[in-house]
């Protein structure tokens, strides 16, 4: 059979990246339970494995690691509602503080601009107008999104079920998709994508608790209110590679806003949340994780914001070992061998326009 041309190749493979994205848009809802299901899933193997081992029923050693996970989520779904009866019963001293700090910003634009006083109040009148009049829209979508979430809570542990419950007959179903030479090559590719997602789910894991205890821990010794709670919400949204860390600082900042008319706390807050970030990204994460997820930058940043695009928050929280699962089957795949070098951080000092005879 004659090979097609490389042009008609790399069309019919973009062809199906965008048929994949436009897939994953439209059925999210669906698609995402059952991705952060198997990645749980893979996560919960060796648990598994271990209580099998000991003779435990299967149905039991299935629901073991699970509801731990549950009694897990639910200290976390706890623990933001008791900061936020906090938040609520401090509600006019923020109403005060927020008052102080509104005052003093629209002194310093009367200073060094020509919009007045009484132009800044019509601009903030207006927005609220138009905050307002969306405010329907944006309850029924904020109403929505509880929704979804609920429901994404509630099927994952179903899934996580059926996928331990199910995985020799998966297993089954994946080999019979490959001649039988081609097993070996199937299995190395299942199993370094366990050891990936293992490495970088368990990692992110050890992440939080560092995270909150450095952070926390740090701010409450500074005497920052609300300390413990900008360390939590920062080490879950670092999850999110890139974008969380700067949204985190963003929220970190306005906690202390609302929470003292002073300045100096909110670079406090700053500066000890950009020393944990380095130790995390230059010493903790690299030794916990290691170098197994081998995705450059640019790739890392760009599959974060489609996948957040295409999937919202449960996208971008799965965009990297996902990227990394692809890397894994494109650089054992003669056809798409050219997107895992794309994918990879393996950079070469020697560029490919340059021959050997010409340096």
């Amino acid at each position: 059979m004659k090979e097609l041309p490389i042009t008609v190749r790399r069309s019919i493979e973009l062809i199906g990246i965008c048929l994949l994205g436009a897939i994953i848009s439209i059925g999210s809802e669906i698609i995402m339970p059952v991705l952060m299901a198997f990645f749980l899933s893979i996560v919960l193997l060796p648990s598994y494995r271990f209580l099998r081992n000991k003779r435990v029923p299967e149905a039991l050693a299935i629901l073991l690691p699970i509801l731990l996970g549950a009694v897990f989520i639910g200290s976390v779904i706890w623990f933001f509602s008791a900061q936020i009866s906090i938040l609520a019963a401090d509600f006019p001293q923020i109403q005060k503080n927020i008052s102080f700090h509104l005052n003093n910003l629209s002194f310093w634009i009367n200073s060094k601009t020509d919009f007045s006083t009484q132009e800044q109040i019509k601009f903030l009148n207006e927005q609220s107008n138009k905050l307002l009049v969306n405010a329907g829209n944006i309850i029924g979508g904020a109403a929505g999104s509880i929704t979804s979430a609920f429901i994404f809570i509630g099927l994952v542990p179903i899934y996580i079920y059926l996928f331990l419950s199910y995985k020799n007959l998966l297993l089954r179903f994946i080999f019979m998709w490959f001649r039988t030479q081609q097993h070996k090559k199937v299995k190395e590719v299942m199993k370094e994508t366990e050891v990936i997602i293992k490495s970088y789910l368990v990692g992110l894991l050890i992440q939080i608790a560092y995270i909150t205890i450095l952070l926390g821990g740090i701010l409450l010794v500074l005497d920052i209110k609300h300390a413990i709670l900008i360390g939590v919400i920062f080490a879950l949204l670092n999850l999110i590679p890139y974008v969380g860390a700067l949204i985190g600082n963003l929220i970190g900042v306005l906690l202390t806003l609302t929470s003292s008319q002073e300045l100096l706390p909110i670079f406090l807050v700053l500066g000890v949340i950009a020393i944990v970030q380095f130790l995390d990204n230059n010493i903790l994460m690299p030794r916990i994780v290691g170098s197994k997820v081998k995705i450059n930058a640019f790739a890392a940043i760009l599959g974060v914001f489609i996948a957040g695009t295409l999937a919202g928050v449960s996208g971008m929280f799965l965009a990297l070992p996902m990227v990394a699962v692809l890397k894994i089957i494109f650089d054992r795949s003669s056809m798409f061998k050219p997107w895992g070098i794309l994918l990879g951080d393996e950079n070469t000092i020697r560029s490919p326009m340059k021959s050997r005879n010409s340096e």
